[in-house]
């Protein structure tokens, strides 16, 4: 929340529209003219030349592209957090536990909150949304409990609050969409986990959309001082992302395939594979 409140602060009031879910995308005009119209979930339209996608994992903006939808990894994810109001006592380190078919870890945030992660291959969880957390973190206490793992770490699963928990399948883009797909077409782009949704194992899903907020700032930096040489302004955007898709594919092909790959050799069940 920090950093958000840092970025939100360094752009002009009113230029963030907060809760304002785009449901579609379409293209409007011809030749030079042509102007991007994006359909908000409230039924107002907004229109743009430029269009930069961080719409995440189910991002309408890759969709336009014609980029493929994030495919599963055979995987879940739960997470939750625990809060202390008088103090965990747990040091400051990641505890890790990784057992047969699920990997599970614990670290503290704070002096008195405390997150927890167990990835596992999904088990079944019928029923609304709220039903299939309280059945998944039932799972994950099972399953720690029988790996034997430190009361201290079992006891945060067990303290946390239902609202604090979330459960969800893993899914990331298969590297060969991206080798044939496009990031970028005209004066429209994708960024962070629109362009690489990833498995969590190296931990690089946001650093790699930071990464790529760098690399497009540098590509846009380079085009707006051309602006004043160049008269046709949607060309010289256009190669600036263009530019930046060229530097952003083979890193995002990379870890999303690590990712994937360190994953299933750490919760492989076959001995000769772990």
């Amino acid at each position: 929340m920090a950093l958000l409140s840092w970025l939100a602060d360094e752009l002009p009031e009113g230029t963030i529209r907060y809760s304002a879910k785009v449901v579609a995308m379409e293209e409007d005009g011809v030749g030079g003219a042509k102007t991007l119209q994006l359909h908000l979930a409230d039924g107002s339209t907004i229109k743009a030349k430029v269009v930069i996608g961080c719409d995440g994992v189910n991002s309408v903006v890759a969709q336009w592209l014609g980029l493929p939808k994030p495919i599963l990894s055979g995987r879940s994810a739960t997470r939750g957090l625990a809060e202390y109001p008088g103090g965990h006592g747990f040091g400051p380190e990641i505890l890790q536990f990784i057992g047969h078919g699920f990997r599970s870890g614990v670290l503290p945030c704070s002096d008195t909150s405390v997150y927890w992660n167990y990835t596992c291959y999904p088990s079944p969880a019928d029923g609304d949304a709220e039903e299939s957390v309280a059945k998944m973190r039932s799972h994950v206490v099972a399953e720690l409990r029988g790996a034997k793992v430190p009361a201290e770490a079992l006891e945060v699963v067990e303290r946390s609050e239902m609202s604090d928990v979330a459960s969800s399948p893993l899914r990331f883009r298969s590297p060969l969409a991206l080798v044939r797909g496009s990031i970028s077409r005209g004066g429209v782009c994708v960024a962070g986990d629109a362009l690489h949704p990833m498995t969590p194992e190296l931990g690089q899903g946001g650093c790699a959309a930071l990464e790529d907020g760098v690399v497009l700032a540098r590509c846009l930096g380079k085009a707006f001082a051309l602006l004043g040489q160049e008269r046709d302004e949607g060309r010289v955007v256009t190669a600036a992302l263009e530019e930046y898709a060229a530097a952003r594919r083979w890193r995002s092909i990379q870890l999303i395939t690590a990712a994937y790959v360190v994953g299933f050799i750490q919760q492989s069940n076959n001995a000769v594979v772990r």
